[in-house]
């Protein structure tokens, strides 16, 4: 299944909703791609969800890392929403919430942002 990412936003907060799989390959390189580009765009408030996606893989998680470490270097702020599922059991398996700011739900990580 490929991925989608739909663009949208909630005041000067810019919200990603992925669907599909971030898996390697083409997929990983388009998040990565979409990731890095509203960065440069000059973005500083970023919300991934990904209560869409049905899989990620070590690729998909690696590109939310670097995007991380390049929004929080240029002075941004980047959230994710990790609703409970397939996908939060692994991010809390891989100990994620030690690098990664996630909430379980829209209004929780909109609020985050403060």
């Amino acid at each position: 299944m490929s991925l989608s990412i739909d663009r949208r936003t909630a005041g000067e907060i810019v919200i990603l909703d992925l669907k599909g799989w971030a898996t390697l390959g083409a997929d990983s390189d388009r998040l990565s791609e979409i990731l890095h580009g509203e960065i440069r765009a000059g973005t500083r408030k970023l919300l991934v969800n990904l209560s869409g996606l049905g899989h990620v893989d070590s690729s998909g998680v690696s590109a939310l890392i670097r995007a991380f470490v390049e929004m929080r270097d240029s002075g941004g702020v980047m959230r994710l929403l990790v609703p409970p599922g397939r996908v939060r059991e692994l991010f809390d398996a891989l100990q994620l919430s030690r690098a990664f700011t996630y909430f379980a739900d829209e209004a929780s990580a909109l609020a985050g942002f403060g």
